[in-house]
């Protein structure tokens, strides 16, 4: 349950945080008569992506077991895919973020009330669709069935939704930056556990080979049964018995998404030029103010 709020807190956040700036922005600018358009967007995002959780609970239910493995492996990894794209995208964009979409919004209200809708609805919807797959992805990792994911989702969406209002008021301030730094390295850990269980389903499907051959199996060590065993497989979808292939998948997900989002948060900013190379000879420069980018709030 632990991950499951943590993605709805992040998830929840990124989409109430763009609800919020479209509602001010509407609101500094005195066009409160977009806001039912604004809203009715909103709305149908909501709609679309819980209609999009059920089908991938439901659907799948009359298939054949090969063919209901198939599905899970291959939307398992289509889910990593997105939320590393996320994860990313975010990291890049946090400061800029309230710019970005305040010049989308303005060239909304210049097409009319529709495209107000069109535009909520896609950047709010990209957001569920997102969570919906990811967290049914997760859910089946972990074999916990469809209540729990559910209850840890929507405990982080609504303090999400708390934290995003109390910032729209002013009341409480929250270093976006920092953030989605921290639980980016979170998810990246919960991504590589779903990768590793959609090669599993891929292997129980047969589409992908070595099922019978583990790399290590600590079932002795650490029962599934036990609670610290249900603890590692709900956070990070961890299993007693592992496959050389998704050993492999999770080490070389890790290594490589982990090493390149730590470059891209926390990397090395460019040292500023000295005054002598600022500047030509016998002239004085004048400091650089350097110049940080308000954060998204």
């Amino acid at each position: 349950m632990l991950a499951n709020f943590l993605i709805g807190l992040r998830e929840g956040l990124e989409a109430a945080l763009v609800v919020s700036i479209l509602v001010a922005y509407l609101v500094r600018t005195d066009r409160r008569a977009l806001l039912p358009a604004l809203w009715a967007g909103v709305g149908v995002a909501v709609g679309v992506s819980l209609g999009f959780g059920a089908l991938l609970t439901f659907g799948p239910k009359g298939l054949s077991f090969e063919a209901q493995e198939a599905i899970g492996g291959s939307l398992s990894i289509v889910a990593v895919g997105l939320i590393t794209w996320m994860i990313f995208w975010m990291a890049k964009t946090a400061r800029h973020l309230k710019a970005d979409l305040q010049h989308k919004l303005d060239d909304a209200i210049a097409a009319g009330k529709g495209a107000v809708l069109v535009m909520a609805l896609l950047a709010v919807g990209r957001e569920g669709l997102e969570t919906a797959l990811f967290l049914w992805a997760g859910a089946k990792a972990t074999s916990t069935g469809v209540a729990a994911p559910l209850v840890g989702a929507a405990l982080g969406i609504s303090a999400a939704v708390v934290v995003a209002w109390l910032m729209y008021r002013g009341a409480v301030r929250l270093d976006l930056r920092r953030f989605f730094a921290w639980t980016g390295v979170f998810l990246i850990l919960v991504a590589a556990g779903v990768l590793a269980y959609g090669i599993h389903d891929l292997q129980e499907a047969e589409i992908l080979p070595g099922l019978h051959h583990l790399a290590f199996d600590v079932s002795a060590t650490i029962p599934p049964s036990s609670w610290y065993a249900t603890l590692l497989k709900g956070v990070f979808n961890f299993t007693p018995a592992t496959t050389w292939l998704q050993l492999i998948g999770w080490v070389a997900y890790v290594a490589v998404v982990l090493t390149l989002f730590v470059r891209t948060t926390w990397g090395r900013r460019p040292a500023a030029p000295t005054p002598a190379a600022a500047a030509p000879s016998g002239q004085t420069s004048a400091p650089a103010a350097a110049h940080v980018a308000p954060a998204a709030s």
